[in-house]
């Protein structure tokens, strides 16, 4: 008698019991989807938070005249490259590195005779133009005003030299943004070309320097031989200027040149300005 009370009693209660297991079940697993909702939301929140963060990143290392690497982005990669070529494994060479300081004159008639917004419209488009012409492990950045700075991993100096070089020459063979309509030649000879010239200074690591300061001022340094091994400004005969047709002093292809043109100064129809390195460079 007492086996069969406990036995009813226990199924009595077995009922229940088995019904708030059902119920504990159900709502565990309705906690469970919620959780990985809520997880999937937070983990979605955090992605377009990152994506945000690495677009404000890149915006705030952009020029945003030019569209190309402002200083600060220029000096976080110089600085990541330094680094990197130091803190070599002693088994590995040396890994190369150099700089190339690219001043581009002539902007300043750009303005004159056509305003400050197409001669920052150029500028653009002559930058754009320019970083068509690294590699894409290379950094081309606008250093200052119409100063750009390229840095070259895995470069030395003769490779530095060409780049330098074929920056030159893009530069004075750019078709700058035209308003005209008129046609435009190329050639550096009178009534061709953009009115802009280029300069340029190399520094390489680590015969220049191994932290990024002393490679910019060695840079700079070659930067300002390279314009003072160019030939003095040589002053216009009167019976030139006489004789030049009307509208010559306009700037180059933006409204095409008849003569020589303001911006053309001794040496400035060559296709590849003075390109100098800072070893060339003596105190």
């Amino acid at each position: 008698m007492p086996t069969e009370l406990l036995t009813q009693a226990a199924a009595v209660l077995s009922a229940p019991l088995a019904g708030l297991g059902a119920l504990l079940a159900v709502r565990l697993r309705r906690a469970a989807r919620a959780g990985a909702a809520r997880e999937g939301r937070l983990r979605g929140q955090l992605a377009e938070l990152e994506q945000r963060c690495a677009e404000l990143a890149d915006s705030a290392a952009r020029d945003p005249l030019t569209g190309v690497a402002n200083l600060d982005g220029l000096r976080r990669i110089l600085e990541r490259e330094v680094a990197h070529c130091r803190h070599r494994p002693p088994a590995q060479p040396q890994r190369a590195l150099a700089v190339v300081l690219l001043e581009v004159e002539g902007f300043e008639q750009v303005t004159a005779e056509h305003g400050r917004g197409r001669a920052q419209a150029s500028l653009r488009d002559l930058a754009q133009r320019l970083g068509l012409e690294v590699r894409r492990t290379d950094t081309l950045g606008r250093y200052g005003g119409t100063e750009f700075l390229v840095v070259l991993p895995d470069t030395d100096r003769a490779g530095a030299v060409t780049v330098a070089e074929r920056l030159c020459w893009t530069v004075r063979r750019h078709r700058l943004l035209d308003w005209s309509g008129a046609p435009w030649s190329a050639d550096p000879a009178p009534g061709g070309g953009n009115g802009l010239r280029a300069t340029a200074g190399i520094a390489v690591l680590p015969a220049d320097g191994t932290h990024p300061v002393p490679l910019l001022r060695a840079a700079d340094r070659a930067l300002a031989a390279a314009k003072r091994a160019e030939r003095p400004e040589q002053p216009e005969r009167p019976e030139r200027a006489q004789a030049r047709p009307r509208g010559a002093e306009r700037h180059g292809n933006l409204a095409p040149c008849a003569g020589s043109g303001p911006m053309a100064r001794a040496g400035a129809t060559r296709t590849v300005a003075a390109v100098t390195g800072a070893d060339e460079v003596h105190a």
